[in-house]
């Protein structure tokens, strides 16, 4: 038998070089095997089993302790108790476990819902969710993108870098606190270190994912344009689950901006405000159950000159659109593409290749002050659009929709097809890159745009009007 069956041993390995949660083991005949308990030398002697359990429940955050079991002929843990917080009731498990031949630990207990996240390094990827233990990898919704990207990410949302072994071959689990953890009080926890031959290979960022929907789909589309060079205005993120958070640039001008956030991209629904709210009011007030709005963005203004959306067509080429000043009434479709100087859209685009070479295909949102692009939204993918056309595909009945109806009634005639084998078809001048048809794309139903002198009034639907239509094809 060798020490390698012994989990204990490997803790006591991986503190030599880590910082690992606080803990103390024990033989089947309760005698002390290793001991790292912050504020005392390394594998310090306690002169009993009750000081040692008391010296971690006493020096631990959540003045809590889990204790796991083994048996070093069988790798497999054994029985799992956590958040104990007595130090007789602790003894009493360990004893009752010691009686049955297992071995045990007894370590601090490390909420995961504390703000951090969990997850593995490998290589040159990282992988991470919030909520959960290192074992999210396991799980579908885990973001990953390449380590180097991971941890300047890192320290913008917590002001910290993961503290790691660097060794390309080596598979880390770990953990990031708020608050400091572990025999070395530090934000990281290092909780398994396994040595590989080889290391996957390389990763582009993708959303959305557990971490993008927990600060909210925008704020991360921002901050990944901002961490890969791109121009995002100065964002201040406030955030339900975790401290608040900067990132971007100073744009030179003085007015905020409020936009709510989503966890998921929601296009057109949520306010977005020229000019200061109560955040934590608004929040409440668009979202009392905490379900759906993940942060608030309070964003300093762009002096526009002009403004607008990219979207990749599935060509994958860009539909570049916008109009002068602000586009807020375009992106809801009060307001039909203009003609752009050449000068915008050049800029614009080269923000596209930009974020194309770091990301693969995108589409956002951005606002010119007549000197750069500056992006306000970011999506990862490439849009189903190709022309007019704004999702394919055959319907046995399109219905044709009115855009001056508004946004709110548009998601409800989606409500009503979706699931159905129809079409929708938008009659009035707005943009393909419009939130219009970001609705349409999301959905997936086929649909495309019209020019109202092409299409009799009394097809269309409306609030107040009757639904007519006929067998068409989007494509």
């Amino acid at each position: 038998m060798t020490n390698s069956h012994y989990k204990d041993s490997i803790l006591d390995a991986l503190a030599h070089q880590s910082n690992v949660a606080e803990f103390v083991s024990f033989a089947p005949n309760l005698q002390q095997r290793f001991a790292w308990v912050r504020g005392y030398p390394e594998n310090y002697q306690f002169s009993s089993s009750r000081q040692a359990v008391e010296a971690i429940l006493e020096r631990s955050t959540e003045h809590s302790v889990n204790i796991r079991s083994f048996a070093p002929e069988n790798p497999k843990s054994r029985e799992f108790i956590y958040g104990k917080t007595d130090p007789e009731s602790v003894l009493s498990d360990v004893r009752r476990l010691a009686a049955q031949g297992l071995y045990t630990i007894v370590n601090e207990t490390i909420d995961v819902n504390d703000g951090g996240v969990s997850g593995v390094a490998y290589g040159d990827v990282i992988e991470f969710a919030p909520g959960d233990t290192p074992r999210c990898v396991e799980k579908p919704g885990t973001a990953a993108m390449p380590l180097q990207l991971g941890n300047r990410l890192f320290r913008v949302v917590y002001g910290f870098s993961p503290n790691l072994p660097e060794h390309h071959s080596w598979r880390v689990e770990f953990s990031l606190h708020p608050l400091r953890r572990g025999f070395r009080n530090e934000h990281t926890i290092v909780w398994e270190i396994e040595e590989t031959g080889t290391s996957p290979s390389a990763i582009t960022v993708a959303w959305p994912n557990r971490f993008s929907q927990w600060v909210g789909d925008k704020a991360f589309g921002l901050l990944i344009a901002h961490l890969i060079g791109l121009k995002v205005p100065r964002t201040n993120v406030i955030c339900r689950r975790v401290a608040p958070f900067s990132f971007g640039a100073d744009t030179g001008l003085a007015e905020p901006w409020l936009r709510t956030c989503p966890t998921q991209q929601v296009p057109g629904k949520f306010t977005t405000r020229r000019g200061w709210l109560d955040p934590f009011q608004l929040m409440q007030q668009e979202d009392p159950d905490a379900e759906m709005i993940a942060s608030v963005l309070a964003q300093q203004g762009v002096d526009a000159k002009f403004s607008g959306a990219l979207v990749a067509q599935a060509t994958r080429e860009p539909i570049v659109e916008g109009v002068s000043g602000h586009g807020d009434d375009f992106m809801i479709g009060r307001r039909g593409p203009e003609a752009l100087p050449k000068q915008i859209i050049s800029d614009v685009l080269t923000a596209y290749r930009r974020a194309t070479d770091n990301l693969g295909p995108v589409r956002f949102e951005w606002v010119h002050d007549g000197k750069a692009a500056w992006i306000v939204q970011l999506h990862k993918g490439v849009g189903s659009s190709v022309g007019r056309v704004l999702f394919p595909g055959n319907s046995t009945r399109d219905h044709y929709f009115d855009v001056r109806n508004g946004i709110d009634a548009l998601r409800r005639l989606i409500e009503q097809v979706s699931g159905t084998d129809g079409g929708i078809v938008l009659v009035g001048h707005i943009g393909v890159t419009s939130h219009f048809g970001d609705l349409l794309r999301l959905a997936r139903i086929p649909s495309r745009l019209e020019d109202p002198a092409r299409i009799e009034p009394e097809r269309l639907f409306g609030e107040d009007s009757s639904d007519a239509g006929h067998k068409g094809t989007t494509d």
